[in-house]
């Protein structure tokens, strides 16, 4: 039905013939002339129609947009001042010979030829008419060419695709299963992999070397603009490999899919500790085109009277730090407060400042509410440690460290973001040494998952100073984002052992959900480690979009819903008997 997709039509020698297939994108009657645009997936091109052409132009008059047509001509080129420079095909056009229109289309419910402000809901519910649009169109081709590169990148590497299964076991990631019953196992239940980590290392103690996988993965959580229910990710896990070498051959692969697909030189990926990263940056994923930092001052301030400021400079477990607003002294006492507010979102419980008009004049030199607290010597201390200006504002966290590291870390974000103070540029970095633990209501916890490497290879030495043991995690973080995460993994069935004892997994536990691993850890497991990349985030980030919604093909809503399919549903039940289920949940449809 087609000789070309539109956009191949620029290769194409003027007075060839030509025919095309796809929807009416727009129709405009000119002076006797119809002009239509013939959209596919490859772009727009127009098409002409003359009157003389009396049959021809009778059927062009009935079209309308969304119409399904053929449509055969001579490509010609434009006239010079009819040339269209906003167009790809803006230089060429076709005089229609024939015209077939395959389908008719009702008036959509959303404009496919214009932009206008539509609700997701509604996109979501249509998707198939929003994907009709040019601009998402090309999102998920973009999408799908840099699929093609780094398989491409992974081939040359000699890694091997290889699938793992989908109906699984439960395993700890650190979020819900999603959970299918088994009708052929009465009462027992898989799970959908929330990765495929299990199975990779197994691959791994199988001789394959080197797998990758690009694989659909399922986390029963909250959302957020960056997250769905079920996500694709590159996975990869090779053996005999430390993470110097994993970190450099995953540098290697981003750095050549931006030059390829955006070109764009990524340069250098600094490594960060994440001591570091959570001083400076108040995270674990710090955007590095956000000059401002998180500055410690608790030492200066802890003979002050103001126990805002003392108090947790004098607690062990506390923190004072301060930001510098450039320019910020312009702030009103609104917008003061709404930042305020904005930090109380993470647990502070105020947010003092200070504008700085003179520096070096201490307290005639500032306009501050706590100000009458502060000392010339204290005030002149402060804006020396931040190199603040003229100008600028002081915004002070005081409270517990993570309070205060997590309110300011959202907060330097938040200001930048408003102040235009985020530069127009790529910043990618390793984020590294991990600890191994964090405690949470009183019990460890892994802070990536039981099967990352220790530092410390010595079992005994880990069970006695657990959190103080460094992991041998990585995290390649671009702009703010964690794109990718890995690490070394644990392949000494000891070590394995006493990182289930100190996340307090008893012996028949471990057996009962991990037997398989540990049982294959006897016969001779390589030293090996990995990475996953979240591909729609990767995607989202590099096309510019805002949510990963606008990067897949049929998404879910922030409540996890498909308006398009109305899934989640009720099924029968005669469906729920067989499967020897009972729901007790009451539900409108089921009323």
């Amino acid at each position: 039905m087609r000789s070309h997709y539109c956009r191949e039509l620029l290769s194409v020698t003027a007075g060839e013939s030509v025919q095309i297939a796809g929807w009416v994108h727009r129709r405009r009657d000119l002076g006797g002339l119809i002009f239509l645009q013939i959209r596919d997936r490859s772009g727009i091109v127009q098409v002409v129609i003359e009157p003389d052409q009396k049959a021809l132009f009778a059927q062009a008059e009935g079209l309308r947009s969304e119409f399904v047509v053929t449509i055969c001509g001579t490509l010609r080129n434009r006239p010079e001042n009819m040339v269209n420079r906003d167009m790809e095909t803006g230089t060429i056009e076709i005089l229609a010979s024939e015209l077939n229109v395959l389908n008719t289309a009702a008036t959509p419910p959303i404009m496919i030829d214009e932009h206008e402000e539509v609700s997701e809901e509604l996109r979501l519910k249509y998707r198939y008419l929003d994907l009709r649009r040019p601009e998402m169109q090309q999102k998920l081709l973009f999408r799908n060419k840099i699929v093609k590169k780094l398989r491409d990148f992974l081939e040359n590497e000699n890694f091997v695709d290889i699938e793992t299964p989908i109906l699984t076991k439960a395993t700890p990631e650190g979020a819900r299963d999603y959970l299918v019953p088994s009708r052929t196992n009465k009462g027992a239940f898989f799970a959908l992999p929330q990765s495929p980590q299990l199975f990779k290392q197994l691959l791994m103690m199988s001789g394959f070397d080197r797998y990758y996988q690009v694989v659909r993965c399922f986390r029963d959580e909250d959302l957020r603009a960056d997250r769905q229910p079920e996500f694709t990710q590159l996975d990869i896990e090779t053996s005999f490999m430390d993470e110097e070498a994993i970190m450099g051959l995953m540098e290697s692969m981003i750095r050549q899919i931006f030059s390829e697909c955006l070109d764009v030189d990524l340069g250098d990926f600094p490594r960060m500790p994440y001591a570091e990263a959570m001083r400076r940056f108040g995270s674990d994923k710090p955007d590095l085109r956000v000059a401002i930092e998180l500055v410690d001052v608790a030492d200066l301030l802890k003979t002050v009277e103001f126990k805002v400021f003392s108090g947790p400079a004098n607690d062990e477990n506390g923190r004072v730090a301060v930001i510098c607003i450039p320019g910020g002294a312009e702030l009103s006492r609104k917008q003061i407060s709404d930042y305020e507010a904005y930090a109380g979102r993470y647990g502070a419980k105020g947010l003092a400042w200070i504008k700085v008009n003179e520096p070096g004049k201490g307290l005639e030199g500032i306009q501050s509410p706590v100000g009458k607290f502060l000392t010339d010597e204290l005030v002149n201390q402060i804006i020396e440690r931040t190199a603040a200006n003229a100008g600028d504002i002081l915004l002070f966290g005081a409270d517990t460290a993570k309070v205060v590291t997590d309110a300011l870390g959202a907060l330097r974000l938040k200001v930048a973001e408003d102040r235009g103070l985020v530069a127009q540029c790529w910043k990618p970095l390793w984020v590294v040494d991990f600890p191994m633990f964090e405690m949470e209501n009183g019990q460890l916890h892994a802070l990536h998952h039981p099967f990352t490497a220790p530092k410390e290879n010595d079992a005994e030495r880990l069970r006695a100073e657990p959190t103080k043991t460094l992991s041998r995690a990585y995290d390649m973080v671009l702009n703010g984002c964690e794109v990718g995460g890995g690490s070394v993994r644990i392949h000494n069935q000891s070590i394995q052992a006493a990182v289930f004892d100190i996340l307090g997994i008893e012996k028949q536990e471990a057996e009962e959900k991990f037997g398989f691993l540990l049982e294959a850890l006897k016969f001779g497991c390589p030293p090996h480690g990995g990475i996953a990349f979240g591909l729609d985030r990767l995607v989202m980030l590099m096309v510019g979009a805002s949510s990963i919604r606008d990067v897949i093909a049929f998404p879910k809503t922030t409540t996890a819903s498909c308006p398009l399919t109305s899934a989640p549903s009720v099924v029968s039940k005669s469906q729920l008997d067989e499967l020897s289920i009972a729901s007790t949940a009451k539900n409108k449809d089921s009323e």
